[in-house]
């Protein structure tokens, strides 16, 4: 199984997404300053995840939430998420 997830950064509310077999310890990785793209925005807290069968499919939605079309959309769920 395969995760892809996104966090947000606690200092500047940055999102990153990625993908990984774990995401507890992925986000312990970004946390210790593992990952050089994330390590001066730390602390990162989990935003959402989304769990698929194969890498391949993982990938495919990774990269779309990577893209323009993606990032709205993941602006549109924490606006939700946040919304009293």
């Amino acid at each position: 199984m395969f995760f892809v997830y996104v966090i947000r950064s606690e200092v500047n509310g940055n999102f990153y997404v990625g993908m990984t077999e774990n995401v507890d310890v992925r986000l312990m990785q970004h946390n210790r300053g593992y990952t050089r793209s994330t390590k001066a925005h730390k602390p990162w807290t989990l935003f959402f995840f989304e769990l698929f069968e194969t890498r391949i499919e993982a990938r495919k939605r990774e990269v779309y939430l990577k893209s323009g079309s993606g990032k709205e959309l993941i602006k549109q769920k924490w606006a939700s998420s946040t919304a009293k």
